[in-house]
C-alpha cells in the first residue's frame, strides 16, 4: 500500500548514513508542472511559427531547429541551473539529487533524454508505472540519474527561525561534509539553543565563528548546498 502513495515525506538514506526527509512528488503534480511546460513550449512555437512563415524554406528550417531546442533544452537548462522548469515552479517542485543536493548538467540531461524510453509505449506508461511502485516515486530516467523530484517547501528551520540568508562555503566540501550540514539544519530546530551552538562549534574551521553567529553561518550554508540561492 505504501508504494502507491503519490505525496508523502519519504527517508533517504545518504551514503554516509545521514537521513534526509525529502517530501517526494507522486505522478499527479508532476503530469500537471508537464502539462504547464507543454503548454508554454507550444504557445512559444506558435508565437515563432508566425514569422517564420514568411521566410519560406529558410524559415521552415529555422523553425525546425527551434523545435527541436525547444522541446529538449527548456527541460534541461532550467533544471540544470535553478533545479525546476517553470511548470514546476507553478506547482513548487524541484529536482534534486538522492542525497537532496541540487543536481547538475549531467543528471539534467540523462533523465530528459530517458523520457522517450518513460513514455513507452503510450502516454508515458513505463514512467507512471515506475514512479507508482518507486519507493521514491521516481520515474525510469530518475532512477538512472540519481535524482527524485520532491515539493519545494521551506525547511522546517526555516519556519522556526526564519533563515533565509545564503552563504556559499568558503572551500569545496566531501559529501560527507555537505550531509552533515544539511543534516545539521534539519535537526537543529529540535535541539536546545546551547545544543546548537555546540555542534556548531565542531563546524568553527569551516564558519570562522562560535556560538550563535557559527549555528547562522551553517544555515546559510545549508540553504546553499540545497540550492536556495
Amino acid at each position: 500500500m505504501s508504494a502507491l502513495m503519490l505525496d508523502t515525506y519519504r527517508e533517504v538514506i545518504t551514503p554516509e548514513g545521514v537521513p534526509l526527509h525529502l517530501p517526494a512528488a507522486g505522478p499527479i503534480p508532476r503530469a500537471l508542472a508537464w502539462g504547464i511546460d507543454f503548454a508554454v513550449r507550444v504557445f512559444g512555437l506558435l508565437l515563432m511559427s508566425i514569422p517564420l512563415a514568411f521566410l519560406g524554406d529558410f524559415g521552415q528550417g529555422l523553425y525546425a531547429c527551434l523545435m527541436f531546442l525547444t522541446m529538449w533544452a527548456y527541460t534541461i537548462v532550467q533544471e540544470a541551473i535553478w533545479g525546476r522548469t517553470l511548470g514546476k515552479r507553478v506547482l513548487h517542485l524541484r529536482v534534486v539529487a538522492q542525497d537532496g543536493a541540487p543536481i547538475g548538467w549531467m543528471a539534467s540531461i540523462t533523465r530528459n533524454l530517458l523520457r522517450t524510453v518513460d513514455m513507452l509505449p503510450f502516454g508515458y506508461a513505463l514512467g507512471l508505472l515506475s514512479s507508482l511502485f518507486d519507493p521514491h516515486g521516481r520515474r525510469l530516467g530518475d532512477l538512472v540519474a540519481g535524482t527524485v523530484v520532491v515539493h519545494d517547501v521551506a525547511p522546517p528551520f526555516a519556519t522556526t527561525l526564519a533563515i533565509d540568508t545564503v552563504l556559499a562555503p568558503p572551500q569545496p566540501l566531501q559529501p560527507a561534509e555537505q550531509a552533515a550540514v544539511v543534516a545539521f539544519a534539519e535537526r537543529a530546530p529540535r535541539l536546545s539553543s546551547a545544543r546548537q551552538q555546540e555542534l556548531a562549534t565542531i563546524a568553527g574551521d569551516l564558519t570562522d565563528a562560535q556560538g550563535q553567529v557559527g549555528v547562522l553561518r551553517l544555515y546559510a550554508m545549508a540553504n546553499w548546498l540545497l540550492g536556495r540561492r
